[in-house]
């Protein structure tokens, strides 16, 4: 729809404070831990690693005085020492810009509460299925929805999956020969793909740009920002205030919406290089949905946390924390 080169005095910097990661030893918090360090190797910001954890009964019997509870302490810093040391292979990091915590709580409790004020609080998808996800959620979408702070989840390729949508398209194909079940997307290696951002005009979504702006200039990636609309999203369009507007009338009330939220974000250009440069897009389709095909082709997808609300939001469940379970990239959800 329209380039956009951002110029402004105005001083902002979205990457003051620390990144909060929760760990657990699953594939998925390795992943989250990596891409927190290598987050903060590039901003110089302090990575918080915490371990939250709850007596079960696979952890033997409970710790029955002080020295019981200071060797369980001791033998969780260490295991927490060896994810760091595992995450961090092949990164220069410095050990002073990392810090272990270890608490007796729930993941979701301990991560709002010690990440309240960090630049971030980042986790990793859980490997559920499909179904599973659209019926029980996640811990990282819940996170997401209570957090003050924008999360960023962070998507690893699930094999399991994959295997099994392979199994559902033999099974469903009537032939001898093996099909495999191939998901559109870019053929760019992931590096080079786009960060997208979804807007809607709110003022969250003019703090997810902001955040996308920070991110993608970061690191050298070309921004897409798409306003997925639908004609309840544009308040009323003049000439057609008692008429359903067309299609085309309503795509150009859109695109004006669009670059008038472009022109109202300022950005310190301090942190934007000179020519950084933004793309914008308006579509005509609902926001998950066009939002959840553009994370195919993307390394990164921001978007606001404002969602559905009443029923629509207890029997769908939000925007966001649909695009957390379905999105087939790591994702932002900017307060």
């Amino acid at each position: 729809m329209s380039d956009t080169i951002l110029q402004s005095n105005d001083v902002m910097d979205s990457r003051r404070g620390d990144i909060v990661v929760g760990v657990d030893g699953s594939d998925e918090s390795f992943a989250a831990l990596r891409w927190a360090l290598g987050e903060a190797s590039l901003t110089g910001q302090q990575v918080n690693a915490v371990y939250a954890w709850t007596h079960s009964w696979d952890m033997g019997s409970q710790p029955e005085d002080e020295e019981q509870w200071a060797q369980m302490r001791h033998d969780i810093a260490r295991r927490l020492r060896e994810w760091v040391a595992q995450a961090s292979q092949g990164m220069t990091i410095d050990e002073n810009r990392v810090k272990l915590t270890s608490v007796k709580a729930t993941g979701t409790a301990a991560l709002l509460e010690i990440g309240k004020d960090a630049q971030q609080i980042v986790v990793g998808r859980r490997s559920l299925g499909r179904v599973a996800r659209w019926f029980l959620g996640s811990l990282s979408a819940s996170l997401a929805e209570e957090a003050k702070v924008p999360v960023t989840v962070v998507r690893i390729l699930d094999d399991e999956e994959a295997s099994v949508q392979d199994a559902i398209a033999n099974a469903l194909t009537p032939t001898e020969e093996t099909v495999s079940y191939t998901m559109p997307g870019s053929p760019l290696p992931r590096n080079q793909r786009p960060v997208v951002v979804g807007v809607d005009g709110s003022e969250t979504s003019k703090h997810a740009l902001r955040f996308a702006i920070d991110f993608a200039a970061l690191h050298h990636a070309p921004l897409q920002v798409m306003f997925c609309w639908q004609l309840k999203d544009l308040v009323v369009v003049k000439g057609y205030e008692n008429a359903v507007a067309p299609i085309s009338v309503g795509q150009a009330q859109a695109e004006r919406m669009l670059d008038e939220l472009l022109d109202s974000v300022q950005v310190s250009s301090a942190n934007i290089p000179d020519d950084f440069q933004i793309e914008s897009h308006a579509f005509h389709i609902p926001a998950s949905k066009g939002l959840i095909a553009a994370s195919r082709y993307a390394r990164h997808l921001v978007v606001g946390s404002r969602g559905l609300s009443g029923l629509d939001a207890h029997f769908l469940g939000s925007v966001s924390k649909q695009i957390i379970n379905f999105a087939d990239c790591t994702v932002t959800v900017v307060h």
